[in-house]
Formats: C-alpha cells, sequence, structure tokens
C-alpha cells in the first residue's frame, strides 16, 4: 500500500450543523472527530472534522455568498466523490432526512453514481463500484 493518500479536503460552509447531517447521513461509519473555534482573518468560526480515521473533510463555518454552480466554468472544486458499498441505502438515508438528488450519474457497467447537491451548493457525488478491477470502474 502506498504511504501516499488524500488526508482532508477543507470547505467552508454557511450551516456547519446541516453540513455535518448531510455527511453523517450519507455515511453512518464516519464520525466527527474534532471541533472547535478560531478567528478566521479578523472573523471567529466553528471548525469541525468529520470523517475516519484515516480521512475526513474539514468544515468551517462562516461562508458568505453563493458556492460554485457546478455547471459553470469558475475555477474551484466541482464535488467531492465518496464511494459507498450501497448507493441504494445513501440515497434512501439522504432522502429520509430531506435531502434531493440533484442528478444521477451515467450509466456504466461496473458502477453507480447519484450526485447531490448540499445546501451550500457543495455537490457530492456517491459512486458504487460493481467490480473490484480498476480497469472495468474506469472508463477513460
Amino acid at each position: 500500500m502506498s504511504n501516499e493518500y488524500l488526508e482532508h479536503i477543507n470547505a467552508t460552509v454557511k450551516d456547519l450543523d446541516l453540513a455535518t447531517h448531510f455527511l453523517i447521513t450519507a455515511m453512518p461509519s464516519w464520525r466527527v472527530r474534532g471541533r472547535g473555534k478560531m478567528d478566521w482573518f479578523g472573523k471567529p468560526i466553528e471548525w469541525l472534522h468529520v470523517g475516519t480515521d484515516q480521512s475526513y473533510i474539514a468544515l468551517q463555518s462562516g461562508g458568505e455568498g453563493n458556492g460554485l454552480n457546478w455547471r459553470e466554468h469558475q475555477v474551484g472544486v466541482k464535488h467531492i466523490g465518496l464511494v459507498v458499498p450501497s448507493l441504494a441505502d445513501v440515497m434512501s438515508r439522504l432522502a429520509q432526512a430531506g435531502f434531493t438528488v440533484d442528478h444521477l450519474g451515467p450509466t456504466h457497467p461496473y458502477r453507480k453514481s447519484a450526485y447531490f447537491i448540499q445546501a451550500d451548493n457543495l455537490q457530492f457525488e456517491f459512486i458504487e463500484y460493481l467490480s473490484d478491477l480498476v480497469t472495468e470502474r474506469n472508463a477513460y
């Protein structure tokens, strides 16, 4: 196994609790690893890390304005992809919590995916792989 991996992504949100609720609903094995308050360049914010021991999403409050529109051409992250064991289960949990699917991924013989846009315009793609072979999972 490689020593190189993605440890975390940092995102600013308006509603820290709603963003955390969204992620833990989708990924029930995740937990809040740590939480605190700090001064972010003159503005008091709250932050937290939600994920596993190996990787997490760092969220911080204090967001202003609108998030990126994934259909446009601004520089920035378009979506965050998370692998799940059952896409149907994730979609069901999120629907029960009031979150709706933005769109489904394209038809592919070895994976299924669905995209959700969280309240701050953060887009998440949830992917269920139907093969263990990397050559089948990825269509380049």
